[in-house]
């Protein structure tokens, strides 16, 4: 998938936990084979091209194309995974292997999981009990700064679309060019990264519609940064933030920096 994962998972006596954590990064690895985009050899490229048929592919092809489906109705087209006459689902697949090797791990009796695939993360639990998991979110503006940081214990996902690390890779599904908006990010949180990383390729791709579209959607919240440096934020963005310019979010309340989980790459 062209980029860097990471697990912190906190686990008891379970041995079960290491063999899982294995198993997580062999099922990203597969992942990578059967859908990148850039092997001619993978499944979605044959795919793509007619040599292969739907039933004739890992059945996980299926289920993914099933899930973009479901993400383009909810987005109203904005999310598609063929607006230049071919074949992309990474802006739901990471997410959705992401979450996939996360949850694979809790399974096995880790009480705390955090797996990160290029920014975008799935948390699961608390790192150790009583304290939450924070997440920096990556200031595309100042590099190495954070724009936000999201505190969290228990289920959540957090994934950023943007032109911070790769430019502009998001295009206008219905045009084929770059998005009309102010927004250089857009971080959407919710419980699914399979949901939140789709969600956050839609709305930027959306450009000025994205503010009332995140708006609207139940049981998500989102923040963006835009060009002049300041932004917006959905009115049930966790108030467990702290915000680098003090325009959005609300300050955490012990007012420290965060070291955070850097976010905000996608």
């Amino acid at each position: 998938m062209g980029t860097v994962f990471s697990f912190d998972v906190a686990y008891g006596a379970g041995l079960r936990v290491p063999s899982a954590v294995e198993a997580a990064v062999a099922s990203l690895h597969t992942v990578d084979a059967v859908f990148s985009t850039y092997r001619p050899d993978s499944q979605l490229s044959r795919l793509a091209r007619g040599e292969l048929g739907l039933a004739d592919c890992d059945p996980r092809v299926a289920e993914v194309l099933g899930l973009c489906e479901r993400a383009r109705e909810r987005t109203d087209g904005w999310f598609s995974t063929g607006y230049a006459g071919g074949l992309d689902p990474t802006g739901l697949v990471k997410g959705w292997a992401v979450e996939r090797a996360a949850r694979m791990i809790a399974e096995a009796g880790a009480y705390g999981v955090c797996v990160n695939g290029g920014g975008d993360i799935q948390l699961l639990g608390e790192p150790e009990p009583g304290r939450p998991w924070r997440v920096g979110v990556t200031d595309p503006l100042r590099p190495g700064a954070l724009a936000t940081v999201v505190e969290s214990a228990g289920e959540l996902a957090v994934a950023t679309s943007g032109t911070a690390e790769r430019g502009v890779h998001v295009l206008d599904p219905h045009t084929g060019r770059p998005p009309e908006g102010e927004a250089v990010s857009v971080t959407v949180v919710t419980r699914s990264l399979t949901d939140a990383d789709a969600w956050a390729t839609a709305a930027f791709a959306m450009g000025s519609r994205a503010r009332r579209w995140l708006e609207d959607l139940p049981h998500a919240e989102a923040f963006a940064v835009t060009a002049d440096g300041r932004g917006w934020r959905t009115p049930g963005f966790p108030a467990a933030v702290r915000t680098s310019n003090g325009l959005v979010g609300r300050a955490a309340a012990d007012g420290r920096p965060a070291p955070g989980r850097p976010s905000g790459r996608g």
